[in-house]
């Protein structure tokens, strides 16, 4: 993979430097502010970039304000948000193309570099990843035409689960059920939520987590 990393901690953005290249990533630009983020992006067009939220100059959102900016620039070009801090809003617009290849992590509870690896590569290939952190922050604001309403409470656990990036399998181990009972639910949701066979899997996929996530 092709990264860029966008943390204005010098420590932070060298260590990431260095786990990345560790595991193979190629590390194509890094950058300590939201502009040079945006630039590197339109520039170097990388496989995903990770970023951190609060940069300079006011230290609030710069990072995120930056992340939905590039992907203006570069049309869906994936993100990965690793921060000590939930954002809402700007997470919101983040969403808002409904592409997919978004990624939001905290810091703080990274406690896996597999898990963490995964996630990149997830978002890369046009996924999603939330911290269960930031889904519950997400979810605070229901539409009153939420259209979530049809789902059953079981479907919404499975919801849930999969914007954190679960796979079927660690769905089914964390709800005790059987692979073939996390398989049913899926193939539920998406016909609940209107996502239909001519789209694939994956897509259907990421198209039900941001409409969990948006809604």
């Amino acid at each position: 993979m092709r990264v860029v990393v966008a943390d204005d901690a010098v420590l932070i953005r060298e260590g990431l430097v260095r786990l990345l290249e560790e595991f193979g990533c190629e590390v194509v630009a890094t950058v300590g502010d939201g502009p040079g983020l945006v630039e590197a992006v339109a520039e170097h067009k990388p496989d995903v970039s990770v970023v951190d939220v609060r940069m300079p100059p006011s230290f609030t959102d710069e990072g995120l304000r930056a992340a939905v900016e590039a992907r203006r620039r570069v049309p869906g070009a994936p993100v990965l948000i690793l921060s000590q801090y939930v954002e809402v809003s700007y997470a919101d617009d983040l969403l808002a193309d409904a592409r997919g290849a978004v990624g939001y992590l905290l810091k703080d509870r990274v406690v896996d570099v597999d898990e963490f690896l995964e996630g990149l590569r997830r978002v890369s290939a046009g996924g999603t990843v939330f911290d269960p952190q930031v889904v519950s922050q997400l979810m605070v604001r229901r539409r009153k035409d939420d259209p979530l309403a049809q789902l059953t409470p079981r479907e919404r656990e499975v919801l849930g689960l999969m914007a954190e990036g679960k796979s079927n399998p660690a769905i089914g181990r964390q709800l005790v059920i059987s692979d073939g009972a996390v398989e049913k639910h899926i193939r539920s949701i998406f016909s609940k939520l209107g996502l239909y066979a001519e789209d694939s899997d994956q897509h259907r996929r990421v198209l039900a987590v941001l409409t969990y996530l948006r809604s």
